[in-house]
């Protein structure tokens, strides 16, 4: 089990998913999105099965204010996310192939478990 905790900054939903693992001894490995670029395929595994609406935080006055809220298409909307992780929800837990967008604790429950 490789679980990988996607982070821009640090806010109360991140607080709560590092204390999810750490009471539980489950071990993660945190990504760091200010130094770690996310690449198309990446953003595009968080984005199935939702849209890449849904991972976009458009509840942040920096992102209704930039392109991004209004882009035409989704793959207009993946580039801007590739060149600013900071739009997307924090954190997304990926476990392989199953992602979590934001902190939901019957979905994370569901991700570890298998």
């Amino acid at each position: 089990m490789s679980i990988q905790l996607y982070v821009y900054k640090r806010n109360f939903d991140v607080q709560k998913a590092e204390r999810y693992f750490k009471e539980r001894k489950i071990p993660y490995q945190a990504v760091d999105l200010k130094k770690h670029r996310l690449g198309r395929r990446e953003l595009e595994l968080f984005a199935r099965g939702r849209g890449v609406k849904a991972i976009i935080n458009i509840e942040d006055e920096e992102v209704r204010s930039h392109p991004i809220a209004y882009a035409p298409n989704e793959q207009i909307m993946l580039d801007y996310l590739m060149e600013n992780p900071q739009f997307l929800i924090s954190p997304i837990i990926r476990n392989g192939q199953k992602v979590v967008v934001g902190f939901e604790e019957a979905a994370i429950q569901s991700l570890v478990t298998g």
